[in-house]
């Protein structure tokens, strides 16, 4: 099938492509990696009247430290953040996350900002913003804002970014070092290159002395109308020992929080929760010991 007619626009600017965006109003959609836009607008389960393409702003495609954060452009492929030697050094939970999406073909050619507006709950990037606490820049014509990764996702398919803006950059905080700080990525798929059946993303950072869990953030994919915090169970970590015991703790919080749904290629909402709390535990073990720990 083919898609419906549409009025196509190439800006090489940010101001160009906002402006246009103002100018079409919300019959536009905008073209970033076309990983999941493409294939609806050919199902025409979307049909823009506008597709603004913003692959020639090339200045929208980076990985940087800069200060307390490291900055990614919206337009940065999958492959570039999953073999970044910056990404690998200090942000493991991103280079992790980048390496279960899709297929070569779709981590060569998606990007980051293209996953996050597409807002899809089974979608691996919302857990890693959401573990690492990510902050987004958003741009319209009228002015730019910050939006925290917790408010970010509004609903299934539906993100903070309104139809006449464009996600421009994720801020991570960079971990604490010394080593103590880690992340890990785990996912269950029913085959190589699948949406996730259930997904958990983990950003560990240890006491000084590796003894306690001084910071949690785990975000949750598949689990919810949404990419979710996994609150309870980072509360049930800070602070507290490392250890089996209190891993098993949050494995039994995040089971009791998460929100999944039947599901009749990926299996039963017990099931989900039921593989939330392994997958999680993997996680966090996983994660914990990149960081220095003995007791786990």
């Amino acid at each position: 099938m083919y898609p419906k007619e549409f009025e196509y626009a190439s800006p090489t600017s940010l101001g160009e492509a906002v402006a246009l965006l103002k100018k079409m109003g919300p019959d536009a959609k905008v073209l970033a990696g076309g990983q999941s836009l493409v294939p609806l607008m050919k199902f025409r389960l979307a049909s823009p009247k506008y597709l603004l393409d913003i692959n020639g702003i090339s200045n929208l495609e980076y990985i940087k430290e800069n200060g307390k954060f490291i900055s990614v452009g919206a337009l940065t492929r999958h492959h570039s953040l999953e073999r970044s030697e910056l990404v690998k050094q200090k942000l493991g939970l991103f280079s992790e996350t980048a390496s279960w999406i899709g297929d070569p073909q779709v981590r060569n050619n998606g990007t980051i900002g293209g996953s996050l507006v597409h807002s899809d709950p089974a979608g691996d990037w919302g857990s890693a913003i959401i573990a690492s606490r990510a902050l987004l820049k958003i741009q319209s014509a009228r002015r730019e804002r910050i939006v925290d990764s917790d408010h970010f996702f509004k609903d299934t398919f539906t993100s903070a970014v309104a139809p006449n803006e464009i996600l421009t950059e994720i801020r991570v905080p960079v971990p604490p070092d010394g080593g103590r700080s880690a992340g890990a990525y785990e996912k269950l798929e029913r085959k190589a290159g699948d949406f996730a059946t259930v997904g958990v993303g983990v950003q560990l950072t240890l006491s000084r002395n590796r003894k306690t869990f001084e910071q949690a953030g785990i975000g949750l994919t598949s689990l919810g109308p949404t990419n979710l915090r996994g609150k309870k169970a980072e509360k049930a970590l800070v602070g507290k020992n490392v250890s089996l015991e209190t891993i098993e703790e949050a494995g039994t919080a995040v089971s009791e929080e998460v929100k999944p749904t039947d599901d009749v290629l990926r299996g039963s909402a017990e099931y989900k929760r039921a593989m939330a709390r392994v997958f999680l535990k993997r996680a966090l073990t996983r994660a914990a010991r990149k960081a220095g720990a003995s007791g786990v």
